[in-house]
């Protein structure tokens, strides 16, 4: 006579169905909590939306595929601390839609990669990365220089993400598309990748 741990050995379709229900019931466990912790959903003091110029910046960064390279993201590790400064925090994290964190280091973390060179080395980097670093196997972004801002849709992102809950005023929205005006991708970037934690900078 079979058991019914052979009764579930054997029937395919209820072991799919159990193996689901075990795995959907430990990640809830572990997920759902996270959503009432103040820690992960409260921003770390001093801590500000994107403003618009940040904003395109990011949206740069990842229709380019730099998170593919780069990671945002330090672990506690005394490795990453010290190259790196504190490692990161989830407050730091709560206006970013979505997260940058990668999982790869082809290049190195910028997470907190703002403040640490001025503007005009991030531009000459950006236009040809072997200018500043001759090693780096970076590709070359010469085009962010000449190619302006579309300042058409800036408007737009904002008012979704402050459903989202981002603290846009409707002053900040209205003023959005002036602040674009004349500038171009490479000012953008060089925006984005300044403010990258700038918040926390004490070391553990």
């Amino acid at each position: 006579m079979s058991t019914s741990h052979e009764k579930v050995e054997t029937n395919i379709g209820l072991m799919i169905i159990l193996i689901l229900f075990v795995v959907s019931l430990g990640g809830l466990t572990q997920i759902v909590p996270l959503f009432f912790q103040d820690s992960t959903t409260t921003p770390i003091e001093g801590l500000e939306p994107y403003g618009a110029l940040e904003l395109s910046g990011r949206d740069i960064y990842v229709s380019e595929g730099c998170y593919l390279c780069h990671s945002q993201m330090i672990r506690p590790f005394r490795a990453e601390t010290e190259r790196y400064g504190h490692y990161s925090v989830a407050g730091e994290f709560v206006y970013d839609r979505p997260f940058q964190w990668g999982s790869k280091r082809t290049g190195p973390d910028l997470h907190r990669v703002g403040g640490r060179y001025s503007d005009e080395w991030h531009r000459v980097h950006l236009i040809n990365p072997r200018d500043v670093v001759p090693e780096s196997v970076m590709p070359a972004y010469p085009w962010f220089e000449t190619t302006p801002l579309d300042a058409s849709t800036i408007q737009k992102k904002m008012e979704v993400l402050r459903v989202l809950g981002h603290p846009y005023t409707d002053e900040q929205i209205a003023n959005a598309p002036a602040l674009l005006e004349g500038k171009t991708q490479l000012d953008a970037m060089v925006a984005y990748l300044q403010g990258l934690g700038i918040h926390l900078k004490v070391r553990r």
